[in-house]
């Protein structure tokens, strides 16, 4: 059976379903195929920048956000090797896009928000690309269950095993040799944190504390991957404990380990793209890209893969809408001839937007990669020179990659 789409999108993680509501806005359909059943959360929450809220104010859901999470103030770092605060960074500070804002946001709140505000029918669950066919200026999707999708362009937003960016030429991403515990827990009273970013470093492994509402708190831990514990959530529970059972941890943060129901703790190894792949491979071919983590898988070192991808989405939006709304030649007469121009103008938006994209990507990619070596060392050398000379240093550039515009969703 085969079915006529203008635009697929496969995925429907921040990436996809950002793109989907930035076209959306613009006046233009799309279809989001998603494998799952329902919304996927994976990793609970994430750290959400000053340029992740420019992106969400730009797709008009920014305000609701808001109001369902605190606002950070500040980040305070503290070695575990010597109980010494190493760093304490404001976040009440102007960057050159104005005043910073940083807050802990809810995963499957964000995804909701972005459903929420998109037509029925849009998002369609239990859809699983295995390959993809070209057809003059089409794109055929095949899916798992027989269904083939004939579109005009297609996007992958499918993630770090992502078909699409294989499709297009793109390597699986690269396995770091470290690991991502993270975990969530829901008070049943306020839990009383400040609303700050917590964060503690001791010899290869690094944790963060992010209160998100007034009850809720999300964690995670990064260090050497394990493969005896990936999959037990008691081992994880209690391999967190024990990197954080010294004396120059509060008894308080680790309750919050403590009280994590099993269910709301995960592992996931950590991999990323090398930013030369992104220099010299194909972010766009034809009438095909990609965008978030199938485009810039990164280490989560300082927080941005999340709000990249609704950097992505919005420009996307913005590229491919500019494109498609322009007006036909009044010398194309033929229906060939108008789906040629067509095909061309699909093509050179995304050409314009993998421009766009491409070196904000290698930007974040190789940044959060040295800063998670340099966070992660376990030498004597590594340890000191971190938390006595750099520590400041790393927190002030989270905040300096943050500081960034994706722009408006208008186009000229």
């Amino acid at each position: 059976m085969e079915e006529v789409q203008d635009i697929v999108i496969v995925g429907a993680g921040i990436a996809g379903l950002t793109t989907s509501l930035g076209l959306q806005r613009l006046g233009i359909r799309s279809l989001v195929l998603e494998s799952s059943h329902s919304l996927r959360v994976t990793g609970f929450a994430f750290t959400t920048w000053t340029n992740a809220w420019k992106a969400l104010d730009a797709v008009g859901i920014g305000d609701s956000l808001r109001q369902q999470h605190k606002q950070f103030y500040a980040n305070l770092n503290t070695s575990t090797v010597s109980g010494v605060q190493t760093a304490a960074v404001t976040f009440e500070a102007k960057g050159k896009h104005g005043d910073h804002e940083v807050r802990c946001v809810n995963r499957k709140l964000l995804l909701e928000a972005l459903a929420k505000e998109l037509p029925s029918g849009t998002i369609r669950f239990s859809s699983k690309v295995v390959s993809i066919e070209i057809s003059g200026f089409s794109k055929l999707v095949h899916l798992a269950d027989g269904t083939i999708l004939k579109t005009k362009v297609l996007i992958g937003c499918d993630g770090v095993n992502s078909v699409v960016a294989k499709w297009l030429g793109f390597k699986a991403p690269t396995f770091t040799g470290r690991a991502a515990i993270r975990g969530c827990v829901n008070f049943k009273s306020n839990h009383g944190m400040e609303p700050k970013f917590f964060q503690f470093f001791g010899k290869a492994f690094r944790s963060g504390f992010l209160p998100y509402d007034d009850n809720g708190v999300y964690w995670f831990l990064t260090s050497n991957e394990d493969k005896e514990r990936e999959d037990d959530p008691i081992k994880m529970k209690q391999f967190v404990l024990s990197k954080l059972g010294n004396e120059y941890v509060p008894d308080e943060i680790k309750a919050i380990v403590e009280n994590t129901e099993l269910d709301s703790i995960i592992s996931s190894p950590l991999r990323y793209r090398h930013p030369w792949e992104l220099l010299w491979g194909n972010i766009s071919k034809e009438n095909v890209c990609v965008a978030g983590d199938a485009l810039h898988p990164m280490t989560p070192d300082i927080g941005q893969g999340g709000c990249a991808a609704l950097e992505d989405g919005v420009v996307l939006a913005r590229c491919l809408a500019g494109a498609l709304q322009k007006e036909q030649s009044e010398e194309t007469k033929g229906k060939g001839d108008r789906e040629r121009e067509e095909y061309k103008r699909i093509e050179m938006g995304l050409k314009k937007y993998a421009k766009e994209r491409r070196w904000r990507s290698i930007e974040l990619i190789s940044t959060a990669y040295i800063v998670g070596f340099v966070q992660q060392g376990d030498g004597k050398v590594t340890t000191f020179f971190r938390d006595n000379i750099l520590a400041a240093f790393l927190a002030g550039l989270l905040l300096k990659k943050a500081d960034f515009d994706c722009g408006k969703l208008s186009f000229s």
